[in-house]
């Protein structure tokens, strides 16, 4: 039997062409396949077409007539230039009227047919008479009328050039050519048992729903149709994943430490506090994991000052104790010095050898580094980016551990795996991933979570002010000073320069210091500081000398100062929340109360607003990162764009939770029973399988 044609490439479809191949392109539509899932983004109710004189003004349902185009004017009162296009039927004539687009005198030719859609309202200037002012319309088309008017009619993106009545009519003549043949890969078992439409009628069915579907839950993209093609993305997204999680399960093997650790003992009696449970839990997930002959890849999520460094510097010392060197990989040179600075006082407790590496070493000092870690004289090496150089060589590397990780391709974090021989990989998040990502693009990872902080942590209480109430900001900012703590006050990103990002800071410093703390020592820090002079800014931060730390947004993570406890962040609007979350909590890791101000500046987007009122409301990392992810969207949320997953067309991580549970246990179920896929019912699935995959990171590779 013949393959179907998902990888035709558009030029070469009925209507095409390369001229609109190229505009197609625009709309990353390249195959057959990209075309027949770019599902329509909204759909209009051209079922009941309204005769003119039946039309009643400024009603609230908007309705749709369909005429003959009786005259095109162009007039121009005060700066507007005003197309007025005249449409009658037999029973009455209406007026649709454009501000300042003239060009459409020309798109309108007297005789033909047109439909409209718009708010209908009464003229009572020179006679009264119905019109729809910007009213939507649309060109009848004499060879296909019934796709354009007198149904529910699919409405898409649009790219200059390309019309979504263009769209429509391409999409019409390929599904009528191609698709009773599409064929079906969901197991028939399943189809039965979840009452599935067949895959060729759920794609014709989105594209041009029957007139007795449901405007809403079209409109919503939750129609039975819909429903079915978001079962059959999820269900091969998953398919790939269990078998990538298998895959990794059962391949070559490699280190089985032996984690009884007295280091581990020995660091639990030297804490001045005690592991919460949830620390303990999940330590003992990842020291089951490092005990096992494959290697470990786990996730470890926990919300800021969950205590997640700590856990990681255990399986650290299991390494070490081992005999093998471990490598901590962060994103930034100042968390790579924060995290240096606090382990290295643990580490010398057992005489084990440190190392910090950054790009910004001198020559010499990085020399010697590099030798250190191919000999293996340094057991711990913690750096940035710099650790994944060619020239960097380990004797021998056991364990990986990435914080951060979201700020880190999975390339790179493949790219310091390769530095051992098949090293455990343990990856960490302070940004928690929403439920829905995790279970897609972290759905082949095992997953830990310290889901408590340390007792006797106040929750941080979170205000908003605007750019006029700072005054009242820097008083509070006095009454702390003057009870012993410490503050941050962070600048925005300004992405279209770091040179004007670091004047407003400097400049910002300067101005607190001179005119509103002069009693007061204020610091600044930034990116582009030597690291020399970056450690005596933190060190003097760390003493008490500074006040008030100005900084831009490197203390994102890694900086841990109890006696901190205000945060205010300038621009507040122009944050993520993700990274306003982050910002937040390098305040609140003592017992006593903290707060963060976040100033923000108006006009603010209603996307800005959002974020803001969620800050305010919660604390819980889980909860903004479900909230961002609703507010984003998942194709602008982290984890998607790196995860080397292929991309999710039409299903919706927020709307079809429920969806994605169904199918991922419906597919490791499957992978459970046929790993390989050989089996007669599993190869049309592994042939969607291999499409779907092909040409991602981390190449899934199948039998």
């Amino acid at each position: 039997m013949q393959e179907f044609p998902w990888d035709t490439p558009i030029q070469y479809l009925k209507k095409v062409g390369p001229k609109r191949a190229s505009l197609f392109g625009k709309l990353n539509i390249e195959t057959l396949e990209d075309l027949l899932t770019f599902l329509p983004f909204r759909y209009e109710d051209r079922t009941q077409i309204q005769k003119i004189a039946s039309l009643t003004p400024e009603r609230e349902v908007i309705p749709v007539v369909f005429g003959e185009i009786q005259s095109v004017s162009l007039s121009f009162a005060a700066r507007l230039k005003i197309v007025d296009v005249a449409v009658f039927d037999e029973t009455g004539v209406i007026h649709a009227k454009w501000f300042n687009q003239h060009y459409l005198k020309e798109v309108f030719k007297k005789g033909e047919k047109v439909m409209l859609s718009g708010k209908v309202r009464v003229n009572h200037f020179g006679g009264t008479h119905l019109e729809m002012e910007s009213p939507i319309y649309e060109m009848a088309d004499p060879d296909e009328p019934q796709l354009h008017i007198g149904r529910i009619v699919p409405i898409y993106h649009e790219t200059k050039g390309l019309t979504s009545k263009q769209i429509r009519s391409i999409i019409k003549t390929v599904l009528d050519q191609y698709g009773k043949e599409i064929p079906e890969f969901i197991p028939v078992y399943l189809i039965e048992k979840y009452k599935l439409l067949p895959l060729s009628e759920a794609i014709y069915e989105c594209h041009f729903p029957s007139s007795h579907t449901s405007m809403t839950l079209l409109n919503a993209g939750i129609t039975l149709a819909h429903q079915c093609l978001a079962f059959n993305e999820f269900f091969l997204l998953e398919i790939g994943l269990a078998l990538r999680k298998k895959t990794a399960a059962t391949r070559e093997k490699g280190i089985a430490f032996n984690p009884t650790s007295k280091y581990v003992l020995q660091l639990k009696g030297h804490l001045p506090f005690q592991l919460t449970s949830a620390q303990e839990k999940v330590f003992a997930e990842i020291a089951e994991d490092m005990a096992g002959v494959y290697p470990m890849h786990r996730l470890l999520q926990g919300d800021v000052g969950a205590g997640k460094t700590l856990v990681a510097f255990m399986a650290i010392l299991v390494a070490l104790e081992n005999g093998y060197q471990a490598a901590l990989m962060v994103p930034t040179e100042i968390l790579a010095e924060q995290h240096f600075l606090s382990l290295k006082k643990y580490c010398e407790i057992f005489n084990l050898s440190v190392l910090l590496f950054t790009s910004d070493m001198k020559k010499k000092e990085k020399t010697e580094a590099l030798a250190k870690m191919e000999s293996g004289a340094v057991g711990l090496v913690i750096g940035t980016h710099a650790l994944i150089q060619d020239q960097v060589c380990f004797k021998n590397l056991g364990l990986v551990v990435v914080d951060e990780q979201h700020k880190f391709g999975v390339l790179q974090r493949a790219r310091l795996s390769q530095k051992g021989f098949r090293p455990d990989m343990l990856i960490m998040t302070a940004t928690p991933i929403p439920r829905t990502l995790a279970l897609t693009v972290y759905g082949d990872l095992s997953v830990s979570v310290i889901d408590a902080l340390p007792p006797g942590r106040p929750p941080i209480k979170t205000y908003l002010f605007n750019g006029k109430q700072r005054e009242k900001v820097y008083q509070y900012l006095k009454q702390a000073f003057t009870a012993g703590r410490q503050a941050y006050l962070v600048c925005p990103l300004v992405e279209e320069s770091e040179k004007i990002d670091l004047k407003a800071a400097t400049t910002l410093a300067e101005t607190l210091q001179k005119e509103v703390f002069p009693d007061r020592k204020v610091g600044l820090l930034h990116g582009r500081q030597k690291r020399a002079e970056k450690e005596v800014i933190m060190r003097a931060f760390h003493n008490g000398v500074i006040d008030l730390l100005v900084a831009t947004t490197v203390i994102e993570v890694g900086i841990d100062l109890p006696n901190a406890t205000v945060m205010v962040i300038e621009h507040a609007e122009r944050f993520g929340l993700a990274q306003l979350h982050q910002l937040r909590g390098r305040v609140g890791r003592g017992s006593k109360q903290s707060y963060c101000f976040l100033i923000a500046e108006y006009p603010q987007s209603n996307e800005a607003k959002a974020r803001l009122q969620v800050m305010q409301k919660s604390t819980d990392g889980f909860i903004i990162a479900e909230e961002d992810l609703a507010i984003r969207g998942p194709g602008e949320f982290f984890g998607t764009r790196q995860a080397g997953l292929p991309e999710l067309k039409v299903a919706n991580l927020v709307r079809d939770v429920q969806i994605l549970e169904t199918a991922r246990k419906e597919a490791f179920l499957w992978i459970e029973n046929d790993s390989t896929l050989d089996k007669p019912e599993s190869l049309s699935l592994r042939s969607a399988l291999e499409r779907k995959w092909k040409g991602k990171i981390e190449m899934l590779t199948v039998g």
